[in-house]
């Protein structure tokens, strides 16, 4: 029987893509349910200065990417801190990339559930998303991460959709107000955090060096995703400020799927059904690739990196998965407290994540001594 082929590299892609996976694994949260919890129209300001933050990180991982050591994937990370400590580390990061496939998954079927399919289990559904993700990431890295291209043509036009609510009657410019705020409460530096999480998620791209034609013009694709971001954060919030305005942002479950039941068209009576469904394609690209980042790591942290990926595996851990997604979603997501606890956690490690990988991988190779000399040559 033929292996399986999950990372194999046979090319490389370009700028292009790695501008529209900064730019999709970052928009995975707002869209579950950001907005809901920002509330405040000042946090306009915080979106902006958060994404000037995140840009510093993204500095910080473009200076990984012209390293020989990302293009190496694990024997560069080895040569970096050493067997013993990246299987510690890919244990541990086990644990991240499984709370971040948790709360998407759920946060999306349950969004499914209350829009289009209210009689529907929501395991089922957390069952056939996951099945198409299983069904991506089987093609391998190289085929997931072209994917994005068919995410990014099905998803980012939708946002155009929004400029109906920067339009009276519905927008009232009050609804912005106040501009700047008089003093910061907990939920307002609950809501920071809560941002610079969602701005997580291009530090797992340090894995993804192989596949990437990494070379000095990477910083600014990096720069673009991250800039498309914080536009596109800026006007859905802005957007739902006006149609929610501050007071009532907070009373919807899911303001950004709520606002577009308001769309009216003759030929196609429910719109957001239609924006619901293609959202997936964004939901399943960003699944796929950690499910593909979760079989890495699983493989590292049980010492079988060396071992060609095996069917029964890769199946194995995508099912431990579907059963812990299946008992968090009956133990814990279906209660309002414990769900807003496992949010809490998700928003903590994010940012976590966030903050600590690109630092982390920086200051190893100031203290290993790398240099130009040791940089990755590569055109395109």
């Amino acid at each position: 029987m033929e292996a399986l082929q999950l990372f194999n590299k046979n090319e490389t892609y370009n700028g292009f893509y790695v501008m529209l996976m900064v730019n999709h694994l970052q928009m995975l949260y707002f869209f579950l349910i950001m907005p809901r919890f920002l509330i405040h129209p000042y946090m306009i300001w915080v979106i902006i200065a958060v994404g000037i933050l995140s840009q510093l990180n993204i500095l910080l991982l473009s200076k990984w990417f012209l390293t020989r050591f990302s293009t190496e994937g694990y024997n560069g990370f080895v040569q970096l801190f050493g067997k013993k400590l990246v299987r510690l580390l890919s244990f541990i990061g086990l644990f991240f990339i499984l709370l971040k496939i948790l709360v998407i998954m759920l946060g999306f079927s349950e969004m499914l559930q209350v829009f289009m399919f209210p009689a529907t289990d929501s395991n089922w559904l957390i069952f056939f998303i996951l099945l198409s993700c299983l069904y991506v990431a089987w093609k391998g890295v190289e085929k997931t991460i072209r994917f994005v291209v068919i995410s990014f043509l099905f998803t980012f036009w939708m946002i155009l959709f929004f400029a109906f609510f920067f339009f009276p009657p519905i927008a009232q410019l009050s609804d912005l107000y106040p501009i700047i705020p008089m003093e910061l409460s907990l939920d307002s530096w609950k809501g920071i955090l809560l941002i610079f999480s969602s701005f997580s998620g291009p530090e797992f791209l340090v894995f993804l060096g192989p596949w990437f034609k990494t070379n000095n013009n990477t910083f600014r694709y990096l720069s673009y995703g991250n800039a498309l971001t914080v536009i596109e954060y800026v006007f859905l919030y802005t957007a739902s400020l006006f149609y929610f305005g501050s007071n009532y942002l907070s009373k919807s479950q899911f303001p950004i799927v709520t606002m577009t039941r308001y769309f009216q068209n003759p030929v196609i009576e429910r719109i957001d059904m239609v924006m619901l469904s293609l959202e997936l394609f964004n939901i399943v690209f960003g699944v796929s690739i950690f499910l593909l980042l979760f079989y890495g790591a699983s493989k590292i942290a049980t010492g079988k990196m060396e071992r060609p990926s095996s069917r029964v595996g890769f199946l194995f851990s995508v099912f431990i998965i579907l059963i812990g997604m299946v008992l968090v979603n009956e133990w814990i997501w279906k209660s309002d407290e414990k769900q807003v606890i496992l949010l809490n956690l998700q928003i903590l490690a994010g940012s976590l994540s966030y903050l600590v990988v690109p630092i982390t991988i920086i200051v190893v190779m100031k203290i290993k001594g790398v240099n130009k000399h040791e940089t990755a040559q590569k055109d395109g």
